[in-house]
Order: structure tokens, then C-alpha cells, then sequence
């Protein structure tokens, strides 16, 4: 009779190697409870940094200035699912030791687990389109520099990252954590200078069902969703998660699962005051103005100093947009690593990967900047979390599997009601990918 605390139970393949080997268990925790919760603060806001990357902007923004504030609603259910999801993420890795990757290969035949790569190839692809067009923008408006430029001279990003990689992971925890600050400063301000009408920003947290009556709003509402539920954080997560040497007993094993669980929710909180600033201020700034076609970045830029009255709203605009590539770059680096190793078993450099990855994104995103200029930049943002959004079922439906079945998961299988609210979410997924896929084709 096998034991319920028998980790390889029921996976088709023995446990591989480690997630992300270079880093795995490479944080040492201290003795007593609140240092050791300290020690594990960090991976929350790393993946926090995957939902207010650039393409989360374009969305944000065009939202906002469309339709006011109406879909602030959408930012704050995609960031519960979020919340949700990313715990799951964190109980997967902890109870397994595996990440979603090595969970999708170990468990599943070739034939599953190879279309289900691909599906994370492609949204790590569409993450890294985001990252390149929102740091040429922010190289653009910050210092003058040629979008098509600026498209290429993302490529040299991978030596930061190598860099910080060489410092420890704590230390490009805190890089993130730093920008992430930057960031909020950044908004800030420019929420203080946009002054909105605060009632109306409350009633836009209240649902309404003119979201999906209205194609163009679903359309937008599932951009937001695509780009705040990442399909490549839940890998990320449930790899960086066990950067942690949290031990091996159950006992430990909960302590771990309750302050990673910690960190992710509070961190997430954090990217949703984040979100919804964008959105706000979108709307504050333009809607209200009549300006509701804005969706391009660079428009943004340009029209925040007129409209609020001060000449440092753009240079904030840009200052906090570049740090968002930045920070994007990091984790989707650490993403496709984990993804390619995970299902593949494949180890290659994080240059080598990082350049891959960057090479992919960089022709789509220097054709359109190429042919259409910036004016093409803000659609094809858009785009790509759309594409996020679709692909995000691939990822979302196996982490519900896996965390809600005993024999894989043993003792710290996802409680019921948990697995409730997962399928629940999971289904409201699909449903607004098929409306999605449904209005296109009509």
C-alpha cells in the first residue's frame, strides 16, 4: 500500500532534476518563525512583476480611455484568480518538489506534455514581444532613441541578468523589489496630479454585464485578463518557490506552503494597486478629456504633460516604463528556463536561452515597428496578451489537476473547497476564451 506521504506516487516518471539547479535551495533559512517568513519574501514579487509588465499597460491604458472606469473590475477578479492560481503554484512545488513543468512531463505522455511546451513557448514568446516593444518605447521617450533601435539594443539586457545572476538570487530578488518601487513612486504622483473622481473610481470595482454584451469591451477585458493571469508565472513560481531550503517533513513542508503563500498574495496586491493605477489614470487623464482612443504608449507620453498640467508626468510615465521592461526581461528569462528544462530536459546557458527567447520576439517586434511605426506598437500589445490570455488554459487546467489529486500530492493536496474555486476559475476561463474565439470568427 503506497503512503499518502510518498511523493513519486502516481507520476508515470520518477522525479527529475531539480528546478532551476543552479539556484535550487541555494536560500538558506535562520532560525525563528518571522525570519524565517523574511527569508521567504521575494518570489511573491517577482512573479507580481509578470502582471504589470508593458503589454499590461497598452491594455490598462486603452481600457481606461475607452471606457473609463468600468473595467477595473476585471482587474480585480483576474488578480483574485491570480491570487488563487499562484498559491496553487506554490503547494504544487512544495508537495511535489517539482514545478509545473517537470509536473506536466513526469505525468503525462509525450503527446500531451510536447503541445502543452509549445503552448508555453508561445505565451513566453508573447511576454517577451511586450518586454521588447515596452523598453524600446521607454529607451524612445527617456532619451530619444529610435523605436527601431531601441528594438535591438534590448537583445544586450541578457548581461544585467547575467550579471545579477552571479550576485545570488537574493540579490536579484531585490533588484525587482527595488524597481517595483520605483514604479509605484512613478504612479504615484501621477494619480495625485490626475486627481480622479474617487466615487467613480469605486464603481468601477462593481460588476456589470455590459462586459461581455459589449464585443470590443470583452475584447479588452480578456487583454487585461491575459495580462494580469500569466500562463508563464505559474511555471516561474512553481520554480522559484524551491529557491528555498525549507527542508523535507511535512511539518516544514506547510510552514513553507503558508509563508510562500504569504508573500505571493501580498505581493499580488501590490501589482493590483499597480493595475488599477494605469487604468485610472487612463481614464482620469483621457476618458474624461475625450481622448478615448488612446492606446499607443508613446500617445500616452505625450499627452499626460498637457492634460495634467505638469511637464514630469511623461518623464515619470517613462521612467516607471522602463523600469517595467527591466523587471519583465528578469522573469521572463527565469520563466523560459524553467520551461525548457522542465519539459525538455534541456539545459542550456542563460544567455544562450535568453537570446533565443529575445531573437524570437525581436522580429515580430521590429517588422511592425519597421512598417507601421509606433503607431502599430499599442495594437500589437494588445495582442499579445490576448494571445496570453488563450494560451493560459493550457497551464491553468493541468495546476488544478495536479494539486487537487492525493495520490501525487499527498498531505498537502488542495483542501476541497480550494479545488472548487480552481475549477471554478479554470471554467470561467475557457468560457471567455470561447466568447473571445466565438465574437472573432463572427
Amino acid at each position: 500500500m503506497k503512503s499518502p506521504f510518498d511523493l513519486t506516487a502516481d507520476w508515470k516518471q520518477p522525479r527529475g532534476d531539480a528546478p532551476l539547479a543552479d539556484v535550487h535551495r541555494s536560500v538558506t533559512l535562520p532560525k525563528g518563525a518571522w525570519r524565517r517568513f523574511a527569508a521567504f519574501l521575494g518570489p511573491g514579487y517577482m512573479v507580481a512583476v509578470g502582471y504589470m509588465d508593458p503589454g499590461n499597460w497598452a491594455t490598462s491604458l486603452a481600457g481606461g480611455s475607452k471606457f473609463g472606469y468600468t473595467l477595473l473590475v476585471v482587474a480585480l477578479i483576474s488578480n483574485l484568480m491570480a491570487i488563487v492560481l499562484q498559491s496553487l503554484c506554490a503547494r504544487l512545488a512544495i508537495a511535489s518538489g517539482r514545478d509545473l513543468a517537470q509536473a506536466c512531463r513526469d505525468a503525462y505522455p509525450r503527446y500531451i506534455s510536447i503541445p502543452l511546451w509549445l503552448a508555453a513557448e508561445i505565451a513566453i514568446i508573447a511576454t517577451d514581444i511586450a518586454e521588447v516593444i515596452g523598453t524600446a518605447i521607454g529607451l524612445n521617450l527617456l532619451f530619444g532613441i529610435p523605436l527601431e533601435l531601441g528594438v535591438l539594443i534590448t537583445a544586450l539586457d541578457v548581461f544585467l541578468i547575467l550579471w545579477l545572476q552571479t550576485k545570488g538570487f537574493r540579490w536579484l530578488e531585490a533588484f525587482i523589489i527595488v524597481l517595483l518601487g520605483v514604479i509605484a513612486l512613478c504612479f504615484g504622483i501621477q494619480i495625485a496630479l490626475a486627481d480622479p473622481v474617487w466615487a467613480d473610481v469605486i464603481k468601477g470595482f462593481a460588476p456589470t454585464t455590459e462586459i461581455l454584451r459589449n464585443p470590443e469591451m470583452l475584447y479588452l477585458a480578456l487583454g487585461i485578463l491575459g495580462a494580469t493571469v500569466m500562463p508563464h508565472n505559474l511555471y516561474l513560481h512553481s520554480a522559484i518557490v524551491q529557491t528555498r531550503d525549507y527542508g523535507d517533513r511535512i511539518p516544514e513542508k506547510r510552514e513553507a506552503l503558508k509563508f510562500a503563500t504569504i508573500d505571493s498574495t501580498v505581493a499580488l496586491c501590490f501589482a493590483l494597486l499597480i493595475n488599477a493605477s494605469i487604468l485610472i489614470l487612463a481614464a482620469a487623464s483621457f476618458n474624461t478629456s475625450g481622448r478615448t482612443e488612446v492606446a499607443e504608449l508613446g500617445d500616452a507620453h505625450q499627452l499626460l504633460g498637457p492634460l495634467l498640467g505638469s511637464g514630469i508626468a511623461p518623464t515619470l510615465f517613462a521612467i516607471a516604463l522602463l523600469a517595467c521592461g527591466l523587471n519583465s526581461t528578469v522573469t521572463a528569462t527565469l520563466a523560459g528556463q524553467a520551461v525548457m528544462e522542465g519539459f525538455l530536459q534541456i539545459r542550456l546557458a542563460p544567455w544562450l536561452r535568453r537570446l533565443i527567447t529575445r531573437a524570437i520576439a525581436i522580429v515580430p517586434a521590429a517588422g511592425v515597428t519597421l512598417y507601421y511605426g509606433s503607431a502599430g506598437t499599442g495594437r500589437l500589445l494588445i495582442l499579445t496578451q490576448v494571445v496570453l490570455s488563450l494560451q493560459l488554459s493550457f497551464a491553468v487546467v493541468p495546476l488544478v489537476m495536479f494539486t487537487a489529486d492525493r495520490a501525487k500530492m499527498g498531505a498537502l493536496a488542495a483542501p476541497r473547497w480550494l479545488v472548487a474555486l480552481a475549477i471554478l476559475i479554470a471554467v470561467v476561463i475557457i468560457a471567455l476564451n470561447a466568447k473571445l474565439l466565438w465574437d472573432f470568427i463572427g
